[in-house]
């Protein structure tokens, strides 16, 4: 990832054709390491290629990919008996708020 990010760096900063010194470059001034394999192959992948239209490519393979999941929830309230437990939950909550005060419990930390 560090090799493509170097190379569309190079790219946005005006260099089309980026060499793999310029590269090494990029990668080095952030105190990483180069690796000369990775780059050559990067560069004779998108050799001839216009940058645009491989991200153009990447984007559409990106959308077909599942990207987490789980249900879809509905957020409409529901009706019958299903939303009274949820009632008494709110209810007994209320009165547990109220319990667990106490007014110090007869002592304070600060008396």
């Amino acid at each position: 990832m560090k090799v493509v990010a170097a190379f569309l760096l190079a790219v946005l900063g005006g260099n089309a054709n980026p060499s793999a010194d310029k590269i090494k470059d990029i990668i080095g001034s952030v105190g990483a390491d180069a690796d000369a394999e990775s780059i050559e192959l990067l560069l004779k992948e998108v050799k001839g290629k216009d940058i645009a239209e491989l991200i153009a490519a990447g984007r559409e393979k990106l959308a077909s990919v599942p990207s987490g999941g789980g249900v879809a929830v509905s957020a409409s309230p529901s009706s019958g008996p299903a939303s009274t437990p949820a009632a008494e939950e709110k209810k007994e909550a209320k009165k547990e708020e109220k319990e667990e005060s106490d007014d110090d419990m007869g002592f304070s930390l600060f008396e």
